[in-house]
């Protein structure tokens, strides 16, 4: 997971956007990764960096009023130590290579995961190397022979596909007195699923192999399935008097004997609501259907998916819902009904 560590040397907000703008950005081989290279690597003296400089001109001023020669050698071997650490954290990002991948799904509100890998070209280590994306910090050692891997957790809103962007790669090494970063490109997005509504209406039954409004009779009839929200005159005996407890609202426990053989979540019997809201309540009956055994079909304007069952139908209905009114959804073939 991503961590936020202080960064008390780098640039003020307003200043890393600037230059994010106009900054060289490490460009996508064909393989899906970003090298970093060598015009594309940026160097900037740290306030610790900035502070010494100043420390270094007293040396050389105090050395000249005294005439200390020896001062003047002590000065000018510490600027000479200061210049090459500067070349070192230039080499340190050199040649390394950046790929990331997207995690699985989640609802939006959750922290979208991104699998980052970080390859160096040469057998050389590489200490000190920090991963950013807005906020989020990932620090990394790169040891000599090994990639360097790493997972990035970043804040999701609203539903779609959310991109990772780009990734800063910097570094303070050796020294910490010279930030040295680089921007880099990449192609991986998490799509994230509407948000669950804490309730939904309930699920139209279909009019197929219903017997008298129940579900078909099987062996496991008796059988636990799942739960709907409380409707009058529902028999108390099969309320779930723990869900009540924790807040979740009066709960009816369903079984098999009550469950049709097929639902429909259909766009067109909800209640008038907006875009958003009905999205969260077909999120909510989705997942709550695919808890039981029984088939369902999702129907929403210029898509539908047909009837199916578990935790593949869910997802599968769950990635429509994700990309409505983002995209063409025109039925497929295969999603006809």
């Amino acid at each position: 997971m991503g961590l936020t560590l202080p960064s008390p040397f780098r640039l003020g907000a307003k200043l890393d956007r600037l230059v994010a703008r106009f900054a060289r950005v490490c460009p996508l081989t064909p393989d899906g990764q970003a090298r970093v290279l060598p015009r594309a690597i940026y160097i900037l003296p740290t306030r610790a960096g900035l502070v010494f400089a100043g420390i270094l001109l007293l040396m050389l001023l105090g050395s000249l009023n005294y005439q200390n020669n020896l001062g003047l050698l002590f000065t000018f071997l510490t600027t000479a130590v200061v210049v090459v650490s500067m070349h070192h954290a230039w080499f340190n990002l050199l040649g390394l290579t950046l790929s990331a991948r997207a995690g699985r799904p989640v609802f939006a509100g959750n922290r979208a995961v991104f699998d980052l890998q970080v390859v160096a070209e040469t057998r050389k280590r590489r200490p000190d190397l920090r991963l950013c994306v807005g906020d989020q910090v990932v620090p990394l050692d790169l040891e000599p022979g090994h990639d360097a891997r790493t997972s990035l957790g970043l804040p999701t809103r609203r539903r779609g596909l959310h991109a990772l962007g780009r990734v800063t790669l910097e570094t303070y090494y050796p020294l910490g007195l010279f930030r040295c970063w680089c921007y880099l490109e990449t192609a991986a997005s998490v799509l994230v699923y509407p948000r669950p509504a804490d309730r939904a209406p309930d699920p139209v039954p279909a009019a197929g192999g219903l017997v008298d409004g129940r579900g078909v009779q099987d062996p496991g009839a008796e059988d636990f399935v799942g739960l709907r929200r409380y409707r009058p005159g529902d028999s108390p005996r099969q309320l779930d008097w723990k869900a009540y407890g924790r807040g979740r609202g009066l709960q009816v426990k369903q079984f098999g004997r009550d469950l049709p053989d097929r639902l429909w979540l259909d766009w067109d019997l909800l209640p008038p609501a907006d875009t958003e809201t009905r999205l969260t309540w077909l999120a909510r009956q989705v997942v709550d259907a695919a808890l039981t055994e029984q088939a369902f079909a999702l129907r929403i304007p210029g898509r539908a998916i047909a009837p199916g069952h578990g935790e593949t139908q869910m997802h599968r209905c769950l990635a429509v819902l994700a990309r409505f009114g983002q995209g063409a959804l025109s039925a497929q073939p295969e999603d006809r009904l």
